[in-house]
């Protein structure tokens, strides 16, 4: 089995990953994520395409219990009165 992701590599991910590099995130095999998501019960939402499965990046997140800086909104901006 591959090596497990690290948060920096999930936060670096793509809009949409396939079913393995999900599943290392989960430290799930190959073969049983495959299972898992023929199934339905992968843990997070799984998207068919075709013959191929994709997973969502915010979904993986969210399942994880991970932030996304990128869907965080930023804070309103300060703003200075120059007319003091």
């Amino acid at each position: 089995m591959a090596k497990a992701l690290t948060t920096a590599e999930l936060l670096a991910l793509p809009v949409t990953v396939d079913l393995v590099t999900a599943a290392r995130a989960f430290g799930i095999g190959r073969t049983k994520a495959h299972e898992l998501a023929r199934s339905g019960q992968f843990p997070c939402p799984v998207l068919r395409v075709g013959h191929t499965y994709r997973v969502g990046r915010a979904a993986l997140l969210r399942c994880l219990d991970i932030d996304d800086p990128a869907l965080t909104p930023a804070p309103p901006a300060q703003t200075t009165d120059l007319a003091s």
